[in-house]
């Protein structure tokens, strides 16, 4: 299939039935049952891979496929991938965020009150989008951002680095194990709009990205150099094929909108029900709302959680493994969690440490890097990026003083699964 054809084929499918991808959709119920011939595929020899991570990934999901001991196939066991900059290069939020302000789609909020956008939004930063936006163009009407440089340019930065262009903090007071309210703001600036709509809007974002050539730049606003070209990993396809083909349950777990992830998500073979992601509420209407649906301890529209660190474990209890309680936020027993995870970030720390097996692409962030190289228990695998990968970090990560955060944003020492400080850690996959 070309890739025309395919955008044309996903394209269609958004603007179908408004119940396709609900975020708020019941649980969906694993793959159906493999037949009994197992057939497991190996890793493709052509695709380059680090060192023994080709050998060693084989052995590892191997170990609890259909063809081991003890494989249920009513029971199988659970494969989780981060998707931006894990099974992609580059970041598709960021791709969906970007199209929003530069395609007129962000709408006015109600009142012209931009702290209804988001629970942690400053007076300073509402002040500033107020100001740069204007107040004439009526609320749930779209903004000409195309046109108004200065409101392009304000969303742009307090996305991108959380604050305004006068150098004032946009956020305040979140939990930094749960929220990321830059991330969040993604989902936020959707409100207004169905799902369909949405997963429509998401094609059309990435669509040209991934024609473009590698380094391909574009400018929003007055802001140049913004990034305008995607890739799916051929590697991490790959992976995802071979868990498969072993009857793995393989999930997609993003603290991007799950909307706009599920409508792009068979480019790396998995369906669009096997994804978890920012869940926000829709109205009356079916239009998606500046609130999201709650997890664990957190109820619905309190919009102090999304799938993000601590948050991924609780969208993963909940969803994958049907934990609907307040204790979907804690670490499940070691023999009910997932197999084998695969990310990138800090974002990914909690349930990528949670399974048996784990694999990194290094792109020297700092918290998640200082567990991949302590390597605890033999059980972490580190790839530089498949793309572009970054050259060696010239200092140690600072594991042992700065290098993890807690709940309030104050950084310390990193800890292993008993509590001990993690020694400094070199930076060798590269």
């Amino acid at each position: 299939m070309t890739r025309a054809l395919w955008f044309a084929v996903l394209l269609a499918a958004g603007c179908g039935d408004e119940s396709q991808g609900e975020p708020d959709a019941s649980v969906p119920t694993p793959d159906a049952p493999l037949p009994s011939l197992c057939q497991p595929a190996a890793l493709r020899a052509d695709l380059a891979w680090f060192g023994n991570n080709r050998a060693d990934l084989t052995s590892w999901i191997d170990a609890k496929g259909c063809a081991s001991a003890g494989y249920a196939a009513t029971k199988k066991p659970v494969a989780l991938f981060d998707w931006d900059n894990t099974l992609s290069k580059n970041d598709f939020g960021d791709a969906l965020t970007f199209y929003l302000i530069a395609h007129d789609k962000v709408l006015q909020p109600p009142s012209q009150d931009w702290k209804q956008t988001s629970k942690f939004m400053t007076d300073a930063a509402a002040t500033a989008l107020t100001a740069a936006c204007g107040i004439t163009v009526a609320a749930g009407q779209p903004l000409p951002a195309s046109t108004n440089a200065a409101c392009a340019d304000e969303m742009l930065e307090i996305y991108i680095n959380g604050t305004t262009r006068a150098g004032l903090a946009a956020f305040a007071a979140w939990d930094y194990r749960t929220m990321e309210p830059t991330y969040a703001w993604t989902a936020q600036l959707s409100a207004g709009y169905t799902h369909a709509q949405l997963q429509t809007m998401m094609v059309q974002a990435v669509t040209p990205q991934l024609a473009a050539a590698e380094g391909a730049t574009q400018t929003i606003g007055t802001h140049t150099g913004l990034n305008a070209w995607l890739r799916i990993y051929d590697q991490q396809k790959d992976l995802v094929h071979a868990l498969q083909t072993r009857g793995y349950d393989v999930w997609i777990i993003t603290a991007s909108p799950q909307d706009a992830i599920a409508a792009v998500s068979q480019m790396a073979g998995i369906a669009p029900d096997h994804v978890v992601g920012i869940r926000s509420i829709t109205d009356a209407a079916g239009k998606l709302t500046y609130d999201f649906e709650g997890c664990g301890p957190i109820a619905d529209r309190a919009d102090t959680m999304i799938s993000y660190i601590n948050g991924k474990r609780c969208w993963v209890n909940k969803i994958v493994f049907g934990d609907a309680t307040a204790g979907a936020i804690n670490r499940r027993p070691v023999d009910q969690r997932a197999v084998f995870a695969a990310g990138d970030s800090d974002t990914d720390a909690d349930f990528v440490r949670d399974a048996q097996y784990k694999f990194i692409l290094n792109r020297n962030k700092k918290e998640v890097m200082c567990y991949a190289y302590f390597n605890e228990q033999g059980s972490w695998r580190i790839s530089p990026m498949f793309i572009q990968p970054k050259a060696a970090l010239a200092a140690t990560y600072p594991c042992s003083t700065t290098a993890c955060k807690d709940s309030t944003g104050a950084s310390g020492p990193c800890r292993d699964e008993a509590g001990n400080v993690i020694p400094d850690q070199r930076d060798t996959v590269h």
